[in-house]
């Protein structure tokens, strides 16, 4: 995410996208419910933060059996830190064309940067972009439950 004039800390730069700012890595279930989240500076390359957020997840969620990632996560470092077997989904075609499992944290992505607060990162801490990260899923999380009447 490019950052705003007040960001001051975790700020890096992205020579691949040519964009100065912080990363989101999040870790979310086949619905597209966060289940880790984690900030850091642009600078630090995809497979690096993978492994940031595999560090957290081993004792917090037994459950999850295995863990999909797309090309960019992975390496051997991601692979080590994993917790459970990680499964690459790779585009192997020319054109469009949606693939199972690839599009559930583009779509997560997407439902935080509906929120105007998330669409860009205006905060000067990564810690306070996570909260509102959390806050945006809590808000989510309870519009569907409220779908369902629970009589």
């Amino acid at each position: 995410m490019k950052t705003g004039p007040d960001a001051r800390h975790d700020v890096g730069y992205d020579a691949g996208k040519k964009v100065k700012g912080r990363k989101r890595h999040i870790l979310v279930d086949t619905l597209g419910m966060l289940l880790e989240a984690e900030i850091h500076s642009a600078g630090i390359q995809d497979r690096d933060g993978a492994a940031l957020v595999f560090n957290k997840i081993a004792n917090r969620f037994p459950f999850i059996e295995k863990i999909c990632g797309d090309g960019g996560d992975q390496g051997q470092r991601g692979e080590e830190a994993s917790p459970r077997p990680v499964a690459i989904v790779k585009r192997n075609q020319a054109g469009f064309q949606v693939l199972p499992k690839r599009w559930i944290v583009k779509r997560t992505l997407a439902w935080l940067g509906i929120n105007r607060r998330l669409a860009r990162d205006f905060e000067r801490f990564s810690a306070t972009n996570l909260a509102f990260i959390q806050t945006a899923m809590i808000k989510l999380m309870k519009r569907r439950l409220a779908r369902y009447p629970l009589y």
